[in-house]
């Protein structure tokens, strides 16, 4: 390579680098308690656990889980159910104070799948952790500071494939991961900036990458429900469960019966999620029912079937778009979450690898500042 263009991308990873080295030390340092999250609630006893009942015990209908959180919090309405694989007797309950809000000040519950009773608010909104998830996801800003942060990830990518360009010249004059600790301490740390900067490449793209694709979760929600609603009103939907079908409950208004024929229309799926008409996930006129399989790859690749809780028909309106594809898949990669906690702890330990690239690159900097300026 020329030494012009050498000079050029230099001066891209340079300030691609630096503009976003704050911030990305920062997504860093609030993400790794992240990663352990649900032990860290375990451990400090904030984990909400079902009360203990004989096995079999049968469930309350969604629509009486939903009366028991609105008569707890007066002047609310539901929004989501959503259920988690691991607790398979509890349901979270979103409630705003209207359907159409933008959710940024909904409240979050917990209820007892079986009785209907609220059994606690997650703490979410308080301590600790809740500092941790708001800077990690928006800064406190809402929206403007999810895509503010998802800018600072493609500068970030665009700092790693810079430095992977500028990695190969000058790891010709040196040995395979050689680190030179003869030499002075500006040198040694350069060669253990370039040498952790390899090691934690793949993976710092991939989080970097999966972590700005989230950061477009509301847009990407906003444009699949679009999506759904301009195939609805043209007449591009797949009918799988007709008003009428037999053999299933008839359509009665209700969230319950109108889960239950979802779930007649795709058999062998489990609910993932229960979105009210007018909310982000579904339509105007029809509850979603977000489907997930029993693999580990379809348990992320949800499917969501519309069905109209009046007259009971039950539609896939348009295929999952790939912008949704990508955001599912990004989710649970971004933080390790779906191979145990083996993964999680490899996770972490790549982030701390790469907190150690962002601060000996920033330190980098800083030195051959006051070196230039004493000369």
């Amino acid at each position: 390579m020329q030494a012009s263009a050498l000079r050029r991308w230099g001066w891209v990873h340079k300030w691609s680098s630096l503009v976003c080295t704050l911030f990305i030390l920062l997504l860093c340092l609030t993400g790794l308690p992240l990663i352990f999250s649900h032990e860290i609630d375990h451990l400090t006893g904030a984990e909400i656990e079902a009360p203990p009942m004989p096995e079999g015990t049968p469930r309350a209908s969604v629509d009486q889980v939903a009366a028991e959180a609105v008569r707890a919090y007066p002047g609310l309405v539901p929004l989501y159910f959503f259920a988690e694989e691991d607790m398979p007797d509890l349901w979270y309950v979103k409630l705003d104070t209207r359907v159409d809000t933008d959710e940024s000040q909904s409240l979050l519950i917990m209820s007892d799948a079986r009785t209907a009773e609220v059994v606690g608010v997650p703490n979410f909104d308080e301590g600790f952790m809740s500092v941790m998830y708001r800077l990690h996801v928006d800064l406190y800003a809402g929206l403007p500071g999810k895509l503010f942060l998802g800018a600072m990830g493609l500068l970030l990518m665009v700092a790693i494939v810079s430095g992977v360009v500028l990695y190969a010249p000058f790891m010709r004059k040196l040995g395979f991961a050689e680190v030179r600790r003869e030499r002075a301490p500006r040198t040694r740390w350069l060669d253990l900036h370039n040498l952790l900067g390899i090691v934690t490449l793949v993976w710092a793209l991939a989080v970097g990458f999966t972590g700005v694709i989230n950061t477009w979760a509301d847009l990407i929600f906003k444009g699949w429900q679009a999506d759904q609603v301009a195939a609805l009103q043209a007449g591009n939907t797949r009918v799988l469960l007709a008003g009428d079908a037999e053999g299933v409950p008839a359509a009665d208004g209700t969230i319950q019966t109108a889960m239950d024929r979802v779930m007649a229309a795709a058999p062998g799926m489990a609910v993932a999620m229960i979105a009210y008409p007018g909310t982000l996930r579904a339509t105007p006129e029809h509850v979603a029912v977000i489907l997930s399989g029993d693999t580990p790859l379809t348990s992320r690749l949800t499917q969501a079937l519309l069905v109209d809780p009046v007259s009971g028909e039950v539609l896939e309106a348009s295929a999952r778009p790939w912008y949704v594809t990508a955001l599912q898949l990004s989710e649970p990669l971004h933080f390790g979450d779906y191979g145990g906690l083996p993964l999680k702890v490899l996770w972490a330990l790549l982030d701390i690898l790469t907190i150690v690239v962002l601060g000996s690159g920033l330190y980098l900097w800083l030195k051959r500042g006051a070196t230039e300026a004493r000369s």
